[in-house]
């Protein structure tokens, strides 16, 4: 079922204590198809301009609604869309990319009517720490695979150090062993979304990258640098063991397609996949490390509370508060893979992108959304938030987490100054970023469905801060204040949720 998951919450001793829905109605679809499944395929083939397979009759309980409809997956070279098609009227239901985009076509567009050209700053420099790794440089290991001391150049990062698998005397695989197997491999221009189609770096030196794009295997030490860094942070904060949380390998493909001005999640590998700029816009690797916590996040929603966009334009640009509300949880995990990582050439900050080299000098920002003038962010909610991007309306949701975190005003953090307006000028004192944080995953993880608007994320972030620290706690009324600075309350709760 579409749009019908709901999530059953019991106390300690398993007794019922309520239910998250995504869908809040009687679903009741027609109880025999008319269409068959060949005739639903040949029509979301031609919808979305691709070869059609995969396909599932389901129930369609999003919106309201309740029908009969086919599921099926499209793809064609270089992208795969799932299609939704009513199994009594063939009508395409929807339409959407299977694929998280970091930068979406709206923002190209922008970026091209302008004739900006990203210049991220790069080159070889001392990062993070390479010491504190597990295994061995040396090549007396007694047993192989085992896992080794590997040192990564890269582009954005600096030298850092990377735990490798040496597979024997004197040969290391970008592979790393104390993390599920997580591996990076390169797709040397291929369009794949097959990670065994991708080809394993593999050198005798244990030495990846020159910290210029003259060498293929710098990208892949970014992109392993940025994986691993984002799987650590989420198991050392939650004790999540992987995206998924089922102690599996994260993977990336760097060099994917041919002039690739962006970065994904794909969920039909289960991987990341990073394109190498198209030259001209975007002149380097999109192997930025919050891009990857960014997208890596979007793993993790889809594993957990698996957010939607309501709807999706012809373009490819998706629009909603569910599909906001990931955007949001993605830029906001993805900046506290920063701040844990505690790169000295990325020190962490409430910005997104901020290393892509754009001219406004970030893509997004935490504490003043609407500074983003590329996107058009938003800093508050209103009935419009619902026809607004999904980049764009992120603001809201990330707003809100900034000023639970921080607070409202000017405020320097490291290198940073931020100053974060409130709706109606509410005064907000933040309770710390790593409360913030836990509130915000909890309320992911346990009462956010695919469906969650940002009035539902309110509740949700209350019923967390309750669990966690009390529903008189000071936590619990920062939760809420900080929703009203950004004009979420109870009193303007759209009235189909009331």
């Amino acid at each position: 079922m579409l749009g019908g998951d709901l999530v059953v919450h019991l106390d300690r001793g398993l007794g019922y204590t309520g239910v998250t829905r995504a869908a809040g109605h009687a679903v009741k679809p027609a109880a025999q198809a008319k269409l068959t499944a060949a005739q639903a395929a040949a029509k979301a083939a031609r919808a979305a301009k691709g070869d059609a397979s995969g396909t599932q009759l389901v129930v369609d309980a999003r919106g309201g609604a309740s029908a009969l409809a086919y599921q099926v997956t499209v793809t064609d070279k270089d992208s795969s869309r799932t299609v939704v098609v009513d199994a009594v009227t063939g009508k395409v239901r929807s339409n959407t990319p299977n694929r998280d985009e970091f930068l979406s076509p709206k923002l190209l567009d922008t970026l091209r009517e302008r004739g900006e050209s990203a210049e991220p700053a790069t080159g070889v420099g001392s990062g993070a720490e390479v010491s504190g790794l597990v295994g061995s440089r040396s090549s007396g290991a007694a047993r192989y695979p085992s896992a080794a001391k590997g040192t990564g150049k890269t582009l954005f990062v600096g030298t850092v150090g990377l735990t490798t698998t040496q597979t024997s005397r004197g040969h290391y695989q970008l592979k790393d062993p104390n993390r599920y197997g997580t591996e990076t491999r390169d797709a040397k221009g291929s369009y794949t979304e097959k990670f065994s189609a991708g080809t394993k770096f593999t050198n005798t030196t244990n030495v990846w990258g020159n910290g210029k794009t003259t060498s293929r295997a710098t990208a892949a030490a970014d992109a392993q640098y940025g994986v691993t860094k984002t799987l650590d942070f989420y198991k050392s904060t939650f004790k999540r063991k992987g995206i998924r949380n089922n102690s599996k390998a994260a993977q990336a493909m760097v060099h994917w397609g041919k002039k690739v001005a962006n970065a994904f999640w794909d969920p039909t590998c289960n991987c990341m996949l990073y394109g190498d700029g198209d030259g001209q816009m975007f002149k380097k690797p999109l192997v930025v490390l919050d891009v990857t916590g960014h997208e890596l996040t979007h793993g993790v929603v889809e594993a957990t509370a698996n957010l939607q966009p309501t709807f999706v334009d012809s373009e490819g640009n998706q629009y909603g508060e569910p599909g906001s509300l990931n955007e949001s949880l993605a830029d906001i995990f993805g900046s506290n893979v920063e701040f844990y990582a505690k790169n000295t050439k990325d020190t962490p900050d409430y910005l997104v992108g901020e290393k892509l080299g754009l001219a406004q000098k970030f893509l997004r920002r935490l504490d003043h959304p609407s500074l983003d003038k590329l996107e058009g962010a938003i800093d508050y909610w209103s009935p419009d938030t619902y026809y607004t991007e999904v980049h764009a309306g992120s603001g809201v949701s990330s707003h809100a987490y900034y000023l639970l975190a921080e607070g409202s005003g000017k405020k320097k953090i490291g290198s940073v100054t931020y100053n974060s307006p409130t709706y109606r000028n509410i005064t907000v004192k933040g309770i710390g970023r790593s409360k913030a944080t836990a509130i915000y995953y909890r309320a992911l993880t346990r009462y956010m469905v695919s469906s969650t608007d940002f009035h539902q994320a309110r509740i949700a972030t209350l019923k967390a801060a309750k669990d966690l620290y009390g529903a008189n706690s000071t936590e619990y009324k920062t939760v809420d204040k900080s929703w009203a600075a950004v004009n979420v309350t109870a009193a303007n709760t759209p009235r189909a949720q009331r």
